[in-house]
């Protein structure tokens, strides 16, 4: 029996954690996961070993480890293809329900709408790295730059979100372009957490009731 697969995106600040960490604890007091299955959470970069080190060649704000724009998005191909053998999908082949902090489209919205690379050419290496595994629902927690920046106004920004402003709001246009063509669940990140979650646990329930 396949189990779920479900993906968060967003920019940084968005409140992915918060809602990952609440919907965790309300999936593990409901009878929506089959008996003798679990819940798996995970993230990329970084879900796995390898993963972990690729996540800290990519996130270094060390300019000496810098990689360029083409390096970075094949690292993070090579960390989404470990991810997926190693712990996806292993996971949803037993019947386990999956929720992963990032996916496919943080690929292209960072590296495809912030670093201008070519759409086609991440689209290909998607297909290569995801090998047909793709998410049952994606929620976009979409918030506006500025108050992303503000609530990470005391948190030390990693090299992605030291691209700056410009960078961001380009991320954020391409979130929003995915969240429509792909008909992921957006939800905006300005409601409280109370409400957030609540929206989430109906589509989860919806996706429950799915064949």
């Amino acid at each position: 029996m396949k189990g779920k697969f479900i993906v968060f995106e967003g920019i940084d600040g968005s409140g992915k954690t918060t809602q990952i960490n609440q919907l965790s604890k309300w999936l593990l007091d409901t009878d929506l996961i089959p008996e003798n299955n679990q819940l798996v959470i995970t993230r990329e970069p970084g879900g796995t070993k390898l993963g972990k080190s690729l996540r800290s060649l990519l996130l270094d704000t060390s300019i000496e480890y810098s990689p360029d724009s083409i390096t970075e998005l094949l690292l993070y191909a090579a960390d989404r293809a470990q991810h997926i053998n190693e712990i996806i999908r292993p996971s949803l082949n037993k019947g386990d329900w999956v929720i992963s902090d990032r996916f496919c489209g943080s690929t292209l919205a960072y590296q495809g709408y912030g670093r201008k690379l070519n759409i086609k050419l991440i689209k290909d290496l998607e297909i290569i790295a995801t090998q047909d595994i793709s998410p049952d629902i994606t929620f976009l927690l979409d918030i506006p730059v500025e108050e992303s920046i503000k609530r990470r106004i005391n948190i030390e920004d990693d090299r992605m979100e030291k691209e700056g402003k410009e960078f961001l709001s380009n991320v954020s246009i391409g979130f929003r372009a995915l969240c429509e063509e792909n008909k992921w669940k957006r939800i905006s990140a300005m409601d409280s957490k109370k409400e957030i979650l609540s929206k989430i646990k109906s589509e989860i329930n919806k996706l429950s009731r799915s064949k």
